[in-house]
């Protein structure tokens, strides 16, 4: 399976983009203001314990504070072995006003503040550090036990005592000065969060997980991906750089995409991102599938739709199925949807039917990097499931509640559609030979291309040399515009 990063960079947001065999798999944004903190180290303060709820809040500078249970919970560091051995309740472990130090494990939503453990983990390339720990695992990946034993070997006579590894799939047949070399930086980036954090004031951040390019060239194309395409200057030379430090063998990996067309376009990615945020899709056979998010779950619904089948009933429900979980499988990692999770498949009156739909789900499933767990189908086509969530799913990152419908439903975010001018103006400006453009958006984008995203536009006429006038429109829907040349 060929795999490649395809990353595209304004100034406002970056998008980047996994596929597998020229299909789209999974999409990260980020935004100049983006929440996505998952993966930052605070310097926080207890603010409130709840030994009902065995949980704390913990006050880390943001909206909102955020979140502990007792089992993410060290009371130092001297004391982490002891805490899993023994259970502890919130009030041994902690008390209000105490200071902590905390890593996000899932960033903040809406409604709910950062989920955070004081069990900090640092990433590396080969290495991930447990500072909080003695404990040395070997990723599951590496079956060759004695390249199992080579990793524990090295790691053993070279670690601190105070400090635990986990051995990532890439550090199998590393040569051990690599992964020597590695464990000093990891090393000696945790000396320096704990330097900080010493002086930092209560609460401040100690440190900031790479942003989405880097995150994306350290978690995909140093493990899995075979080639990255990104279309910034800037952020091409970083990612060399960041390379050359870590891997540069993988920097003739690294293109810079200097087409005139769009890189998104260039790979027929906006398509599919648009049906990745729409309630129904449909399938081949004329079957369709229908998603419907709400905070607690998210329902998935299964129809024949058009599909009438050839044969029998039976026949027809299981190929609609299978068609089905397949797509399903497929638009939950594109989503990045997260928590509980309720399958309602059509019903199938055979076990062996329903057995071979979960067992061909559970296969779908293999695919994605989150943890799923899922339990089998009831009698009547149900399929009950959890996966991990650590950030805001594609929805939440691109959509707002849609005030025509009085929050019942979607419609993309202010400024979604201010990008989706950007990107739609760029790519018409290549064909359009006017001296200047006009653009008539709904009043309310209007307002924010004057004001705030005001710059948007500045740095479209400085890229295509023309002016562009924008005017407001009443009865356009607020995701419609109107973009004329004017010769």
């Amino acid at each position: 399976m060929n795999k490649k990063l395809i990353i595209n960079v304004t100034n406002h947001e970056t998008r980047v983009a996994l596929l597998e065999d020229d299909t789209i798999v999974e999409l990260f944004i980020q935004r100049k203001d983006d929440d996505n903190i998952t993966g930052n180290i605070y310097k926080g303060v207890v603010r409130r314990v709840l030994p009902g709820m065995q949980a704390a809040f913990i006050d880390i500078g943001l909206k909102q504070a955020g979140f502990i249970h007792v089992s993410n919970i060290i009371h130092n560091q001297d004391e982490a072995a002891t805490n899993r051995k023994t259970k502890l309740s919130i009030e041994e472990l902690i008390t209000e006003g105490q200071t902590l130090l905390v890593h996000v494990i899932r960033s903040p939503s809406e409604s709910k503040g950062a989920r955070v453990t004081s069990h900090i983990s640092l990433p590396g390339r080969f290495l991930v550090l447990m500072p909080h720990s003695d404990f040395i695992g070997i990723s599951k990946r590496i079956i060759n036990k004695p390249e199992r034993q080579r990793l524990k070997k090295t790691i053993c006579e070279n670690k601190p005592d105070d400090r635990g590894y986990i051995v990532r799939t890439a550090a199998e047949g590393v040569r051990e000065g690599k992964i020597i070399r590695e464990m000093a930086f990891l090393n000696n980036l945790w000396d320096r969060i704990l330097t900080q954090s010493e002086t930092a004031p209560l609460p401040s951040p100690v440190y900031q997980e790479l942003d989405i390019s880097l995150q994306a060239v350290r978690d995909f194309l140093m493990l899995e991906a075979d080639s990255l395409i990104v279309d910034s200057r800037k952020d091409y030379e970083a990612i060399v750089k960041f390379l050359d430090r870590y891997m540069p063998i993988l920097k003739k990996s690294v293109t810079f995409y200097q087409d005139d067309e769009p890189i998104f376009d260039a790979y027929n990615l906006e398509g599919d991102i648009s049906r990745a945020i729409q309630r129904k899709v449909w399938l081949k056979s004329g079957g369709c599938i229908v998603i419907d998010q709400t905070e607690a779950l998210v329902a998935i619904d299964v129809n024949t739709g058009r599909y009438v089948g050839k044969h029998n009933l039976e026949e027809t429900v299981l190929k609609t199925n299978l068609e089905a979980l397949k797509e399903i499988a497929f638009q939950i990692r594109l989503r990045d949807i997260g928590g509980i999770i309720i399958i309602d498949f059509i019903d199938m009156e055979k076990k062996i039917n329903r057995e071979k739909v979960f067992n061909a789900l559970v296969e779908a499933l293999k695919k994605d990097r989150r943890k799923t767990y899922v339990l089998p189908m009831s009698e009547i086509g149900i399929i009950q499931m959890t996966r991990q969530k650590t950030k805001s799913d594609l929805a939440q990152t691109l959509c707002e509640p849609c005030h025509y419908c009085k929050g019942e439903g979607y419609h993309l975010s202010l400024r979604s559609i201010c990008y989706k001018v950007y990107r739609e103006i760029l790519r018409l400006s290549y064909d359009m030979t006017g001296v200047n453009f006009t653009l008539a958006v709904h009043p309310q984008v209007a307002e924010l291309l004057h004001v705030e995203e005001n710059q948007i536009i500045s740095e479209l006429e400085n890229l295509i040399g023309k002016p562009i006038i924008v005017y407001p429109k009443r009865n356009l829907h607020i995701e419609e515009f109107d973009i004329v040349e004017v010769l």
